[in-house]
């Protein structure tokens, strides 16, 4: 019988994706009290963003999962200031030019769309800064890349800033019926079928 683990969890904002303690901002611990010590992020979500992170201690998963050449693709429902048509996001589907570690960084191709408001969608708490006279847009961004803070970047690029960023779905694994703050297992199907999503 395997001894592997593995969790899929709802990070909520302002939440860092580690154990260990850094200040008094809430880590992974706050949620995850009982965890067994060899089980860890797979990636990481930004302290201000939301959504799905994975953890196990199946390192070779670990691996997989994480190389880029695996075509492991990421989704993300993002909230931008502006009113954004389709035809603003020809960038984002041809790559764009952004800053990673002080170098110009090109974008592979994503997938993007403009979508309604995701329902349901949980409250944030504290919530975006509402500004009565400029309109706000939800588009949706599936990436296989996972540079540092890279669909926040590549919304500004095109002209509309990031307000609100929840990863919505990790391959075949979507955000379903789970809440911030909480988390389930992946079933060994689910775990095959993120497999196959990665090769």
């Amino acid at each position: 019988m395997s001894s592997f683990k593995y969790i899929l969890f709802y990070k909520p904002f302002q939440v860092l994706s580690q154990f260990s303690k850094d200040g008094d901002k809430k880590t992974l611990a706050d949620y995850l009290p009982g965890i067994e010590k060899n089980i860890y992020p797979v990636g990481r979500l930004d302290y201000d963003s939301e959504g799905l992170l994975f953890l196990t201690n199946d390192t070779s998963l670990n691996q997989k999962l994480l190389h880029p050449k695996n075509g492991h693709q990421k989704t993300y429902w993002v909230q931008v200031e502006g009113a954004a048509q389709e035809q603003d996001l020809l960038g984002l589907k041809n790559g764009v030019n952004i800053s990673v570690n002080g170098k110009v960084h090109k974008t592979l191709p994503a997938k993007a769309a403009v979508i309604p408001e995701p329902e349901p969608l949980p409250e944030r708490n504290p919530p975006i800064r509402f500004r009565k006279n400029i309109p706000t847009s939800w588009l949706s961004i599936t990436i296989g890349e996972g540079k540092n803070r890279q669909v926040r970047k590549m919304t500004a690029a095109i002209g509309f800033p990031t307000l609100r960023l929840i990863r919505a779905a990790i391959g075949s694994v979507q955000i379903a019926d789970l809440s911030p703050g909480t988390f389930r297992e992946l079933n060994p199907e689910e775990v095959k079928q993120l497999l196959r999503k990665s090769v």
